[in-house]
């Protein structure tokens, strides 16, 4: 499993009922069954993703976060996952927006591009950043929009919600120890958010 979907859980309280959007094979939607008793429902856009989450046990919907989450109810979960994917949405403000709605509470998850390594590769090495948050090519990567941390506070602060807590991310996708310049020395940042 991600190192990042255990900072996640510990976020997810026990019998929650869980939408996860960008679920992948359905990896964090199980771990939270077997671990915290929750129940949950996942989301992707890719096919073959949806296979292997169903070939999981994990129920999963095929739906386009950009425009079918009004498929979803008010208020019909406790929680809404959004892990690795919120740069990857067309409108990430509506997202977030759209995640309030569904859930009083939402946990995103992002990259950093304003982390130093990223801010080196492109000032320095003239090309577009790859790491392990960040794995893919510029040519073939989902990421549409490229957000620092200092981005995502302005990001909740426009769409009226709190954070109620940031864990920030090294590398890995374990917790880091940094306490200031996180803009600048984290690799990315987990946010559990609620409605302003």
């Amino acid at each position: 499993m991600r190192t990042d979907l255990d900072v996640i859980t510990a976020m997810v309280g026990t019998e929650s009922r869980v939408l996860d959007l960008g679920c992948a094979d359905g990896e964090l939607l199980l771990h939270l069954a077997r671990t915290r008793g929750c129940r949950g429902v996942g989301v992707d856009r890719d096919p073959d993703q949806v296979v292997a989450a169903i070939g999981r046990g994990v129920s999963v919907v095929e739906l386009d976060i950009d425009t079918q989450l009004e498929e979803f109810s008010d208020d019909s979960f406790d929680i809404v996952v959004l892990s690795q994917t919120l740069q990857a949405t067309r409108r990430p403000d509506r997202t977030v927006t759209e995640m309030m709605r569904i859930a009083p509470t939402g946990i995103v998850s992002v990259p950093n591009f304003g982390w130093w390594r990223h801010r080196w590769q492109l000032g320095i090495g003239g090309r577009m950043p790859v790491s392990k948050s960040l794995p893919n090519p510029w040519y073939s990567t989902p990421n549409i929009h490229l957000a620092t941390l200092g981005d995502m506070d302005l990001l909740f602060e426009a769409a009226g919600v709190t954070v109620r807590q940031q864990v920030l991310l090294r590398p890995d996708g374990s917790p880091s120890s940094v306490r200031f310049g996180s803009n600048l020395l984290a690799s990315g940042a987990t946010y559990l958010i609620q409605r302003g």
